[in-house]
Parts: C-alpha cells; structure tokens; sequence
C-alpha cells in the first residue's frame, strides 16, 4: 500500500509559480514511476507529468511543457511539481498519483494510487 498527501496548492496570479509537493508512505517509493494529473470542474482528468522511480525520465503534457517540471526526492519519498508561467486554464485540482511500476505513463489506468488532490487556482 502507498499513501499519497499532497500540499502546496493554493491561489496564483497569471504568470505567477506554485510548488506542489506529494508526500508517500511505503517502502517502495523508488521503484515506482510517480505522475501528476488535474482535473478542471466539467472535464476528465488529464495527464500533466510523469517521472520514472529512479528520476531520470520525465514526460510532460504538450500544454505544461516548459513550465512545469517534476521532480522526486528518493531520499524523503516526496515528489514535486514546479509550475511556472501560470496561467488561468491550469486551474484545477491537481493529484498525484504512483504508478505500478518504475516506468513512466501518461495513462490513468496505469496508476493504483492516489492522494487527495490540491486545487490550484490562477487569476486572470
């Protein structure tokens, strides 16, 4: 079992940056791919990133590449997502999830846990 706690959402204005942090429970951090989703109210949930469990593959949404990156700490079994360049269409509420293996998906299905979520939210 993974547990997953999310922090760091909040309010941002357009252009602006926020931190997202995902805190895991369990052993086994470093060998599994972790990956960060949002969904906006009325929409599915999408795929932001994903980070493969020893760190050295990343993957990113087209519509998040070059401002957000992710990364993880192996050490504290925490991953982060760094969102840069806000702007009002990645409001959301943000999740993160672990994947079953240490490869990367951009898949929901290929994810058996997952935290809470934190809304992030950018003003125009």
């Amino acid at each position: 079992q993974v547990q997953l706690v999310e922090s760091g959402g909040g309010l941002a204005q357009a252009g602006g940056s926020l931190r997202l942090s995902c805190a895991a429970s369990g052993r086994t951090f470093s060998s599994l791919a972790m990956g960060w989703f949002r969904q906006a109210p009325g929409q599915e949930r999408e795929f932001v990133g994903a980070i493969s469990g020893p760190g050295f593959i990343k993957s990113y949404a087209d519509s998040v590449k070059g401002r957000f990156t992710i990364s993880r700490d192996n050490t504290k079994n925490t991953v982060y997502l760094q969102m840069n360049s806000l702007k009002p269409e990645d409001t959301a509420v943000y999740y993160c999830a672990a994947a079953r293996t240490a490869s990367t998906s951009t898949r929901i299905l290929n994810y058996d846990y997952w935290g809470q979520g934190t809304q992030v939210t950018v003003s125009s």
